[in-house]
């Protein structure tokens, strides 16, 4: 089974602007109200300059970047804001070698001056020992197959700045039959630092496991198919067309109704479910194989672009809906935050369905970079879970593996994560994939604050933001104590989506879109929302801007803070909502602890 995964290190990718605000309930857009750029991709000099400034930046700064001498610092994004801050993201090398927790982010003002820094390692991440390694790479090689039970790659050297250390290590790929896990193993005492399952799940071991002991059967209602009344074939093809091109089809899918579907005319009357207008994304059959390439699907082809028929009897159904929920996360993070697909940087967003054998899971794979859908095991879960806020909590991740590439500080031997930045994940998973929800404003999945509700569990919903201790299967919490950085991260995930929502939404009783909500609020205070336009712009400039691979809670109150200031001012309401917001889920700077674990 898949499991999340510790991002790697070296991986050029992009993070889009955030907006200032976002008009509409549908977030109609899109926002230019700045600019990232892949710096792969990169070729002005003014990105050049960007980065050449931010780098010097950090060396005459290390006080306070923790930059020191050895290292190299590689620019992941640039960050041009139109206010005139801009903010380049930096991997870290060490001696030449990867730092694993050593990323960070320098801040500029439009002068091109120093104004601070956001930083993963709060110690110098140089290695404690001079000391050659003990072990050799082989040798590493082979205590991380043995630990992962696969195949192992080849190991390299990097550093281990995570969790206050700074220890010489080997880093190993290691491939079994389930996927691939990396596997970091200390270079001079053979102990295995982490050992992580390299993909996002949607449904965590833990809650599969008690679902399955407690005999539970999810069996999701299907929509009809007849729902939105679409044309249901292919737009007539004129002489002179050529081949390929856009074409209007029809997704008669399992959950959301008839949906439109932009698809590629591959000759006259032939189609495949691939959107050229969307760069080039698209959904294929796995065929109930495990395949880590995206090549590997076969492709959905049709003679009458009408794709499915709205049962899981065929199969191109399941993939209407992972088209159709693919293709509305790009609009929303396009036409919200002006982002060009998930890294940010043009390029197709691609899906599976029908993965693996008798799979009860969804995942998004760095591996491959696109999402896999499983088609359920048949007992605990009996359709395809391809609803629409599974793929927009998924994609999101990609979003995160992206951006700030938060990580859990644990992985117990199950799969299960465990500390407050991989909880953060989950909810910005979780917030996002809401999001999504509210603008495709689908008639046959209702816009809502509830994550999973269409899954068919008894309780009505998988998680929720507005009162996240209703959930009782995977016991999610609604404020933080001490003890909330061991807590499972889709547990402790329920923290900052609280704090999300009474930020959008306000504490108390509310009925949106037919959906009742009762927020309750720790110090028993009263939140008024800011509504979920501004809160939404205020946390994903937080995401992209002021948070790194270990953020946790108190960390993110800062980043939404300091978002909040960019955008609105220090004196704003929807400053001080911010931290009215935190405040009531007992996140405070008075409490904010003085040693990370």
């Amino acid at each position: 089974m898949r499991k999340p995964h510790i991002r790697s290190v070296a991986v050029a990718v992009a993070v889009t602007t955030a907006a200032t605000g976002l008009a509409g309930t549908a977030f109609a857009g899109p926002i230019t109200t700045g600019e990232a750029r892949s710096v792969a991709s990169t070729t002005t000099s003014a990105d050049a300059t960007v980065v050449t400034a931010a780098r010097a930046a950090a060396f005459a700064h290390a006080t306070a970047t923790g930059v020191t001498q050895g290292d190299e610092l590689r620019a992941q994004d640039v960050m041009l804001d139109p206010e005139g801050a801009r903010h380049v993201r930096f991997e870290r090398t060490h001696d030449g070698m990867p730092v694993l927790g050593g990323d960070l982010v320098v801040h500029l003002d439009h002068a091109l001056r120093y104004t601070g820094v956001t930083r993963a390692a709060d110690h110098t991440v140089k290695p404690a020992t001079a000391t050659q390694a003990r072990l050799t790479a082989g040798q590493a090689a082979a205590k991380a197959a043995q630990a992962a039970k696969g195949e192992a790659g080849t190991a390299r050297l990097v550093v281990d700045a995570r969790g206050g250390a700074s220890a010489l290590a080997y880093q190993v790929t290691v491939t079994a039959q389930d996927g691939t896990n990396t596997v970091v193993v200390d270079a001079v005492t053979g102990k295995v630092r982490s050992n992580t399952p390299d993909s996002d799940q949607f449904l965590s071991p833990r809650l599969l496991a008690s679902l399955r002991q407690k005999g539970v059967t999810l069996d999701p209602a299907i929509g009809a198919a007849r729902s939105a009344a679409l044309a249901g074939s292919g737009t007539t093809t004129g002489a002179g067309t050529s081949y390929p091109s856009a074409a209007s089809g029809t997704g008669k899918t399992l959950f959301v109704g008839s949906v439109g579907l932009t698809t590629t005319r591959t000759s006259r009357g032939h189609y495949q479910l691939a959107d050229p207008t969307r760069y080039g994304t698209e959904v294929r059959d796995a065929k109930g194989r495990s395949p880590e390439s995206f090549g590997a699907g076969a492709k959905f082809t049709s003679t009458t672009n009408v794709w499915g028929n709205g049962t899981t009897a065929n199969r191109a159904s399941a993939a209407a809906d992972a088209q159709y929920g693919i293709t509305k996360t790009l609009d929303f993070y396009k036409k919200t935050f002006g982002r060009k697909g998930i890294a940010g940087n043009g390029k197709a967003a691609h899906g599976m369905v029908h993965w693996g054998d008798k799979v009860a899971n969804a995942f998004w794979d760095p591996t491959c970079a696109c999402m896999l859908y499983g088609d359920g095991d048949g007992r605990t879960f009996r359709k395809p879970l391809v609803v629409l806020d599974v793929t927009g909590h998924e994609l999101t991740h990609g979003v995160v593996d992206a951006t700030a590439k938060l990580e859990p500080t644990y992985v117990d031997p199950d799969g299960n994560q465990y500390g407050e930045p991989g909880a953060l994940n989950e909810s910005l998973a979780d917030i996002f994939g809401s999001n999504v929800e509210f603008f495709a404003a689908n008639k046959s999945d209702t816009p809502d604050y509830l994550i999973g509700e269409k899954l068919g569990i008894g309780q009505k919903f998988l998680r929720r933001l507005d009162h996240p201790s209703l959930d009782k299967l995977e016991g999610t919490i609604d404020y933080w104590t001490p003890e909330t950085y061991g807590t499972e991260v889709h547990a402790g995930s329920g923290v900052s989506s609280h704090a999300y929502y009474l930020l959008a939404e306000g504490s108390g009783k509310k009925t949106i879109n037919g959906v009742a909500y009762d927020s309750p609020t720790y110090d028993r205070s009263t939140v008024k929302g800011i509504g979920r336009t501004k809160a939404t712009a205020i946390f994903y400039r937080a995401l992209t801007r002021y948070m790194v691979s270990t953020t946790d809670f108190h960390d993110a109150r800062v980043a939404t803070l300091k978002a909040a200031k960019d955008l609105y001012g220090a004196s704003s309401t929807e400053y001080k909502t911010v931290d009215k917001a935190w405040a009531a889920v007992d996140v405070t700077a008075a409490n904010t602890p003085a040693a990370r674990h």
